[in-house]
């Protein structure tokens, strides 16, 4: 998400004026590739500093989105991936009391999810160097790829001290679940499951932005 902060700067403005937030990206995968797909923004940690930043006109030169502003656009996504052929079920919660944000659907293949985010894009829902084609799957293979994104770090590189300090401390964290068991991953930064069926990758969003981990992966299947 890389995909991340500028995929979030679009959807919950506000959580990215302080630094203390994680990214939870899930998917569940069924043996014949359909499944749920789930996202979560939670800065529940730094709720305290947001509740005071909610009632502030600018900061840091940034005008502060009002809560009918971050609504109207969650709203707004979720309309265009329930527009997505194979996406279906999407809901979206918004928890303004602890600053999370859920957005989940059910897909019929994982590329569909690729569908969706190319669909917001072209609405400038998300900006326009967010990657989009994240998963890929070869069923005759019986492989599963995350696929490999684009370094942010020339556009990292170019934000002011105050915006840079947004990321520190940041976490991203995503979950693969499979009703099939793996036989191997080509990453071994994600934890495998002691069955054999989920994966799990943790980074700081920092890290990520820099390329000094990356959230490629290829994982065949049994």
């Amino acid at each position: 998400m890389k995909i991340f902060f500028k995929l979030f700067l679009s959807f919950f403005p506000l959580i990215l004026l302080t630094s203390c937030f994680d990214i939870l990206d899930k998917a569940n995968v069924k043996a014949d590739g359909s499944g749920e797909y789930t996202i979560i923004l939670n800065a529940s940690k730094s709720k305290t500093r947001l509740a005071s930043i909610s009632k502030m006109e600018t900061i840091n030169g940034k005008k502060v989105p009002k809560k009918a502003e971050i609504e109207n656009k969650i709203n707004e996504a979720a309309k265009i991936f329930r527009g997505t052929p194979g996406i279906s079920n999407v809901k979206t919660t918004l928890d303004f009391d602890n600053y999370i944000i859920k957005l989940s659907c059910n897909f019929k293949k994982i590329e569909n999810i690729n569908a969706g985010l190319e669909k917001l894009k072209a609405q400038n829902i998300l900006g326009k160097m967010i990657p989009t084609q994240i998963y890929s799957q070869n069923y005759e293979k019986k492989v599963l790829t995350r696929n490999k994104v684009n370094t942010f770090k020339t556009d990292y590189d170019k934000m002011s001290k105050a915006d840079k300090e947004v990321f520190n401390g940041a976490k991203y964290i995503a979950v693969m679940q499979f009703e099939n068991t793996i036989k191997s991953q080509s990453n071994k930064s994600y934890q495998l499951s002691p069955n054999r069926k989920a994966i799990k990758f943790e980074a700081d969003i920092l890290d990520l932005i820099l390329q000094k981990k990356n959230v490629q992966n290829t994982i065949l299947f049994q």
